[in-house]
């Protein structure tokens, strides 16, 4: 059986738990190595069997902690080039451990396989992950995107369980107190993906058969967890489909309860 965890998922720091029973992953490290530490503990899990990090893109909130923890650990690092080359730019890539350009065919680790697919979003070279457990369920972190193109929805549809960015209100935004080019970036098709969309994304997937969906990625200023769950169910109930029985629906934050899959 294999389990889902995110640790930490806001535009602060990002940072997702899959584990099977052969040991963990993780995909980002954007909170420092202690915290990340101390979350994995406190879900039961030895921060030593995590094999490895996969990390989506070079922004702070997403690499803040890789260079500490897989020094400690010897973690092995997988990533884009481009990834690669702005952690290099950032001072991350300084620690002692091992890190790879993401294969375009896939990597497995601990019974999982793992495969990165390119997003939309303003950083070198952004990637989402899908993972397929030992179990063959179908795991897929898509976050920092500004819209769904058609490579993201090929890699995601038909997901057991997704993580998909809701990061943000579109009247909050453009009535909130970001400068104009900020909210320009984040509105952009390389920008960040808003409620309204991830809703509309999210009924796509129920209809491939994805039943568990945790809306990440939720900008604190911009947004509120209670907007972009209602957001989304409201996209689902008009679909025709019925919480608690056609589909789960949460909204990730700061050490969310496992999720066995």
């Amino acid at each position: 059986m294999a389990r889902f965890c995110s640790l930490y998922s806001s535009s602060s720091g990002n940072c997702t738990y899959i584990g099977s029973s052969q040991g963990g992953i993780l995909v980002d490290i954007g909170v420092s190595a202690k915290k990340t530490e101390e979350a994995l503990k406190r879900i039961g899990i030895d921060p030593s069997v995590i094999s490895a990090i996969f990390v989506t893109h070079e922004h702070t909130d997403h690499i803040n902690g890789i260079r500490v923890f897989a020094s400690r650990y010897g973690t092995r690092v997988y990533a884009s080039e481009g990834t690669l080359i702005g952690m290099e730019e950032a001072g991350t890539m300084s620690g002692k451990f091992p890190a790879y350009v993401m294969p375009s065919a896939g990597v497995e680790e601990n019974g999982m396989f793992i495969k990165a697919f390119k997003t939309p979003h303003d950083s070198r070279e952004s990637t989402g992950y899908t993972i397929v457990t030992p179990d063959s369920k179908r795991i897929a972190i898509s976050t920092d995107l500004g819209t769904v193109t058609d490579t993201v929805m090929n890699a995601i549809y038909g997901s057991d369980l997704i993580l998909l960015e809701s990061n943000h209100d579109r009247g909050m935004l453009q009535n909130g107190p970001y400068p104009f080019f900020l909210k320009e970036r984040i509105l952009s098709d390389h920008g960040h993906l808003s409620n309204e969309a991830c809703a509309q994304t999210a009924v796509k997937l129920l209809e491939s058969g994805t039943t568990r969906f945790v809306l990440g990625h939720l900008s604190k200023e911009n947004n509120l967890p209670s907007l972009a769950y209602e957001t989304t169910k409201a996209s689902m109930t008009l679909a025709g489909a019925t919480e608690n029985i056609d589909y789960l629906l949460s909204v990730a934050g700061d050490l969310n309860s496992m999720i066995a899959l």
